[in-house]
């Protein structure tokens, strides 16, 4: 497995991923046209890839991509699920399901957030569903914590 940097090329692989993040559990909850048409999920991606966003794509040798995880910072104006403050990126993730098990997650979240510190960011942030305790319990390895609700989720902050 390889890690890259993610590109503005990378915008539909990220929209595939995001679609993954969202229907964690196998359950198509939400379709790529529905994700792509609403408003606050489009703050994750729109525009992608402005000055401040970052990102890396997992891959196999021979350039399968395994997964992604990138980040972006978000207004208090227009805030993602995990919002914490205008200078905290939020970031997404996901990886194909076909190699949830591999280790691909861990090593992209490390890379971000190695990625994240270079860069000069004080912390990052995310949301995780009720129920996925798989993404909980990574994050928390990472050093993740939890900061605040959103519904049925939890808003996590890692301080780098």
């Amino acid at each position: 497995m390889m890690l890259r940097d993610a590109t503005s090329g990378d915008l539909d692989l990220l929209h595939d991923l995001l679609l993954e993040a969202f229907n964690w559990d196998g359950t198509a909850r939400v379709t790529r046209a529905e994700m792509l048409a609403d408003e606050h999920t489009g703050r994750y991606l729109g525009g992608w890839r402005r000055p401040d966003d970052f990102g890396l794509i997992a891959t196999e040798d021979d350039g399968l991509p395994l997964g992604a995880a990138w980040a972006r910072a978000l207004p208090a104006a227009a805030p993602g699920y995990g919002y914490v403050a205008d200078d905290v990126p939020e970031l997404g993730m996901a990886v194909a399901r076909a190699h949830h098990g591999r280790g691909v997650g861990s090593a992209l979240l490390a890379g971000l957030l190695a990625q994240a510190q270079r860069l000069g960011w004080r912390a990052l942030s995310l949301s995780v569903e009720d129920g996925n305790v798989a993404a909980r319990s990574l994050y928390a390895r990472h050093g993740f914590v939890t900061v605040g609700r959103n519904g049925g989720s939890d808003t996590m902050l890692r301080t780098l």
